[in-house]
């Protein structure tokens, strides 16, 4: 597929051009109950469904991107989305907060590079930020989550990487603690301009108003899909979103609103709390 830029990814619902995924590798699994994975994990059914949802999103249009680089002892390095931004001069590689994670944003760098992404800036601790509490509202604003995985040092170094950029922070709930993944996209995944899928028992209320202001609309998710990722939708562009399958009424809600939804099964992929969002790292949005 032949795109004109190599990057571009201000926004979280344009049509998907360029996406990189990273492979699972059976030798990383071992430590799924440190990382909190829900059962273990089949490697070879895991390594299928990735490769069923690369060939779903290259169908869907976008080229797509593989990385491989081995992150030893990390089953959650499958989920691409966490360790870097895409900003307007490249990747900025984030300090995750989960300290079993942070070699994963150096293991992407080759791929970024590869792909034609330069690499502009290295978050370095005690900033910690997690792709999943981050995204482009539009090309100049950026929404952050303040939780127990982005602390206000990232936050901070974000705005200092990103001059011309407005980085709005927003507290995120306690939930269930520290020791359980809980990121802004958790909550909400904005499918076009003027349309978001969120939990709204969740949602800060600053958020809220902010969306409401805007005139986004929302299509809720039901009480009884948000711990199977109801809200952990990928907006694909021109009015197609992807999304887990096992979230049924979700999916009706989003289909009434307009979205032609496509789906997969993510038995596997999703042991470890991660949907599709958190699988991708969009590198091109146009």
């Amino acid at each position: 597929m032949q795109v004109q830029s190599a990057f571009g990814c201000l926004s979280a619902t344009r049509t998907l051009r360029r996406v990189l995924l990273r492979r699972p590798r059976a030798e990383e699994l071992s430590a799924w109950r440190e990382y909190g994975w829900r059962a273990a994990p089949d490697p070879d059914a895991l390594a299928s469904e990735h490769d069923e949802l690369c060939e779903l999103l290259a169908d869907a249009g976008a080229e797509v991107i593989v990385a491989d680089a081995p992150v030893p002892g990390d089953p959650d390095a499958i989920y691409a989305y966490d360790p870097a931004l895409i900003g307007p001069e490249g990747a900025l590689l984030l300090e995750i907060g989960k300290p079993g994670r942070r070699g994963e944003a150096e293991a992407l760098a080759p791929a970024f590079e590869a792909a034609g992404v330069p690499v502009v800036a290295r978050m370095q601790a005690p900033a910690t930020a997690d792709g999943g509490d981050l995204f482009w509202l539009d090309e100049r604003t950026l929404l952050a989550g303040r939780g127990y995985r982005t602390n206000d040092e990232g936050i901070a170094w974000l705005r200092a990487q990103l001059p011309d950029a407005d980085v709005l922070a927003f507290d995120l709930p306690h939930f269930h603690g520290r020791g359980e993944v809980l990121h802004l996209l958790s909550f909400i995944s904005p499918i076009e301009d003027d349309l978001a899928v969120v939990y709204l028992p969740m949602l800060p209320v600053r958020l809220v108003e902010l969306l409401e202001s805007r005139g986004v609309r929302f299509v809720e998710v039901p009480d009884d899909e948000f711990d199977s990722m109801g809200a952990n939708v990928l907006a694909l562009g021109e009015g197609r979103a992807l999304m887990l399958a096992r979230n049924v009424e979700t999916r009706r809600r989003l289909e009434r609103a307009g979205v032609e939804v496509l789906t997969y099964d993510g038995v596997e992929l999703s042991k470890g709390d991660g949907g599709p969002t958190c699988l991708t790292r969009p590198l091109l949005r146009s």
